[in-house]
């Protein structure tokens, strides 16, 4: 009978929807996005010419700093201010764009010929290359349309960064998802026949229904476990020990179905691997090989190679290709996917009369031995 539970109920908070983090004021964000190498690079590429120029051709003392103070007012305003009157995501408050508008125009005016002819006066200044009239209709200029652009584009990555990560929650989700169903699919005809098995055994053999029923309760409950697994990998070692008690319960019903050898490293390398993704190969192994009369070895094996982990497992009967409506290896090729990207591999192959499901992953650096 197959385990069910409801997924929102026991999902780990690594595979709910995360809640959007909370946002830092417009101010910190733009500055850490202005002061980013791609941004800060060119920044730097125009105003340092802009800054020779002023030094030059300016013969007023304190030009070159009156320059640097123009160009940092800009770095620092423009964008933010952009980002703040004209945000990207909707926060709920409502705008007039024709009065942000002129509020945008009016501070650039302001802020330009303030610093640029306002603070030179007070400071006694004269005429500078940068504080002449023509320089600062182009700098206002500069102003409204390179805080514009700078503002815009931090707004694309910021919103562009929000959508990974919520892809990436929303994959996670998914994979939990298919977890649960995994879980659910765990073999119904399997555990009907073990059920139906046990109630023979409780009345021929106590002691044989007792070990049955440990072995299946001790089962199912490695199942539940792995599903709330913290940040979604559990131990290599609890993988094949939900492996191993698969097989044994097989044995349970009939020792003499096939026998299982196991051929592991010692010591076991200390790997993490997703929940539940050695289980439907053990389970494909039962059901397509001793359980349709192919009787023999089943093999687990376990095999460290350079910076891989190998682990096969293979049962007796030919392998006759994908079936309609499978979803189990589907799943493995899945979540090896989504944990190691194309660092792993997942093969299933004839092998004369036998069956072979492979499985390599890489090994943590410190797990890595020569081949």
């Amino acid at each position: 009978m197959p385990v069910t539970e409801k997924a929102d109920d026991r999902a780990p908070e690594s595979a709910r929807i995360a809640a959007p983090p909370e946002e830092t004021n417009v101010l910190q964000s733009t500055m850490a996005a202005i002061f980013a190498p791609r941004r800060s690079v060119p920044i730097v590429v125009v105003m340092v010419p802009l800054l020779f120029i002023q030094h030059v051709y300016s013969r007023e003392a304190g030009a070159l700093l009156l320059g640097a103070l123009m160009c940092a007012a800009f770095v620092l305003v423009a964008p933010t201010l952009w980002r703040h009157l004209f945000p990207m995501a909707d926060d709920g408050k409502k705008r007039n764009p024709f009065s942000s508008v002129l509020i945008y125009g009016g501070v650039g005016i302001a802020l330009v010929v303030g610093i640029g002819r306002g603070l030179a006066d007070l400071v006694g200044m004269g005429t500078t290359f940068l504080t002449s009239r023509p320089s600062l209709a182009v700098e206002v200029a500069l102003f409204w349309v390179g805080g514009w652009g700078l503002a815009r584009d931090i707004d694309f990555e910021e919103n562009l960064r929000k959508e990974r990560l919520r892809a990436n929650e929303l994959e996670r989700a998914k994979e939990h998802a298919e977890l649960v169903a995994l879980k659910s699919h765990l073999d119904p005809h399997f555990l009907f026949n073990t059920l139906n098995a046990i109630a023979e055994w409780c009345r021929a053999d106590g002691k044989v229904a007792e070990k049955a029923i440990l072995q299946l309760s001790g089962m199912l409950r490695t199942v539940m476990t792995g599903i709330d697994a913290p940040g979604g990998v559990w131990p290599l070692e609890k993988e094949l020990e939900l492996c191993d008690a698969l097989f044994s319960l097989y044995l349970v019903r009939d020792p003499e179905m096939f026998v299982l050898e196991k051929k592991l490293p010692s010591p076991l390398p200390k790997v993490s691997v997703p929940p539940l993704l050695l289980l439907p190969l053990a389970e494909n192994a039962m059901k397509h090989g001793p359980s349709k009369g192919h009787r023999g070895t089943v093999l687990l094996a376990v095999e460290p190679s350079g910076e891989n982990l190998v682990v096969r497992v293979e049962n007796p009967g030919a392998y006759e290709g994908p079936r309609d409506g499978a979803h189990g290896l589907a799943i493995v090729e899945k979540r090896l996917s989504l944990t190691y990207g194309k660092r792993a591999t997942f093969t299933i192959t004839k092998e004369g009369d036998r069956t072979r499901a492979c499985i390599t992953i890489p090994l943590p650096r410190g797990e890595r031995k020569p081949s």
